[in-house]
């Protein structure tokens, strides 16, 4: 996961501050060189580094913060403050055109994701109350304009092609004039790529830029080539007049460079970050809750709008009157696992959580929780409302339908019930939750999360 490593080194660098209750120059030279360090090693841009260190020096020096009570506390301050600001400052939003439709085109290089992302761009914007309309502008590569279609019928969003020609200017008007006509407020034009950056790729964006006017103009950037990401992006952005990134694959095994240096360099604000394959896999760019995660202090706002835009409200409020009944059954758990499936990885949320990360010993694996569906499916509606009826012969019985063993079984049951107790233990303690947390066992957590 992108930031990883980062995020290990400056957790460990802060969790050293926020313990001292003094600290000396000395001390903050030495902090500062392993900051350093720990950002050259994620890749990010030497003199962007150079700078940032200067900054953090030059406000942590201060007498107040020296003197303070909490001087850890306010140098861990200082840095968030600092990656905050380093990322961009504040979330940068799509500029919506008052006199619809609104026009996106898409560019970047060939592999960096722009097919996909189109879609899901066009995902996240209906979400908004808008109505896209995709364009397929990319005629060279072999199945692109089927990958488009194919996007676009999983999504349900219409799009627009035109096999007869190869000219993209007149495929993109046509394009702008079907969207007036069939009343889409936004159309999202996926460009062609090359394998590098070269001067019939960057004629043939500067003409589509002519003939279209976008409203804006996104750079799909791969962010797992480091600093080449940060090169693509400036010759992008010199080149054409770019007004924003969108940041792909920071699921992968990336240092994160790329995301911290990009906006210094280019001077335009990464406004969406793909954080995985699905067509939902992509969120809004937020600096300060991304500087959150990397810092360990978690994103908590992020995981209440990833609920409440996926969560069945009905469904909720059938929940909460069977746990005010202590009713919870296994049609229950399963009807709760797939909305939280609807989230995104339950690594990914996990993660989210205040400290969470720094749990390295806990592994979570996501085939488990197919295991689990599959075990609930190959139950009777009977014996999800009633497990106890589970003996040895149904259990061999729902081992061999859903493809596990007993033995998993036994383990899953048992887990359940702890869930169960649980619910039935906050539903009759208000205090119980704070109680829970407080007292919670790792080791309980590490085999919930991971029965077999």
């Amino acid at each position: 996961m992108a930031f990883d490593g980062l995020s290990s080194r400056l957790q460990e660098i802060t969790r050293k501050l926020k313990g001292k209750a003094r600290i000396s120059e000395d001390d903050l030279k030495e902090v500062l060189r392993e900051v350093k360090l720990a950002l050259l090693e994620a890749d990010v841009n030497y003199k962007i580094v150079k700078d940032f260190v200067k900054v953090i020096e030059e406000k942590a020096l201060g007498q107040d913060v020296l003197k303070s009570l909490t001087p850890g506390q306010q140098v861990v301050k200082i840095v968030k403050d600092e990656l905050v600001t380093l990322l961009g400052g504040e979330e940068s939003k799509i500029n919506f055109t008052p006199n619809p439709p609104t026009v996106i085109m898409l560019v970047g290089l060939q592999g960096s994701g722009k097919t996909t992302t189109a879609g899901k761009l066009a995902n996240i914007i209906r979400k908004q109350g808008k109505k896209p309309l995709l364009v397929a502008c990319d005629v060279y590569r072999p199945a692109a304009i089927k990958q488009l279609e194919v996007v676009g019928k999983q999504l349900d969003i219409p799009v627009y092609t035109n096999e007869n020609t190869k000219d993209v200017n007149l495929i993109a008007k046509q394009a702008v004039s079907t969207a007036i006509s069939k009343l889409n407020d936004v159309i999202i034009i996926d460009t062609a790529g090359r394998l590098q950056i070269d001067e019939a790729l960057m004629q043939e964006l500067k003409d589509l830029k002519i003939s279209v006017k976008p409203h804006e103009i996104l750079l799909v950037v791969d962010s797992m080539t480091g600093q080449d990401a940060v090169n693509i992006a400036d010759t992008f952005n010199k080149e054409l007049g770019i007004d924003g990134i969108v940041l792909t694959k920071l699921d992968g095994d990336t240092r994160g460079g790329a995301a911290l240096s990009v906006k210094k360099i280019t001077g335009r604000p990464i406004k969406f970050a793909a954080t995985g394959e699905k067509l939902s896999d992509i969120e809004v760019f937020h600096p300060e809750r991304m500087a959150s995660r990397i810092l360990g202090m978690g994103d908590v706002l992020s995981i209440i709008e990833k609920a409440e835009e996926t969560f069945d409200m009905e469904e909720a409020a059938k929940l909460e009157k069977k746990l005010k009944k202590q009713s919870f059954d296994l049609e229950d758990y399963l009807s709760q696992l797939r909305q939280m499936k609807k989230m995104g990885s339950f690594s990914s949320i996990l993660k989210m959580l205040p400290g969470m990360n720094k749990l390295k010993d806990i592994e979570v694996d996501e085939k488990e929780f197919v295991r689990i569906e599959a075990i609930i499916c190959s139950m009777t509606k009977e014996e999800r409302q009633n497990p106890k009826v589970l003996n040895g012969s149904r259990r061999l019985r729902i081992a061999k339908g859903s493809g596990t063993t007993v033995e998993q079984i036994n383990k899953f049951m048992k887990s359940f019930e702890m869930t169960q107790k649980m619910m039935k233990e906050m539903t009759s303690n208000k205090g119980m939750m704070k109680k829970m947390m407080k007292n919670m066992n790792m080791d309980d957590l590490k085999d919930f999360s991971n029965f077999n």
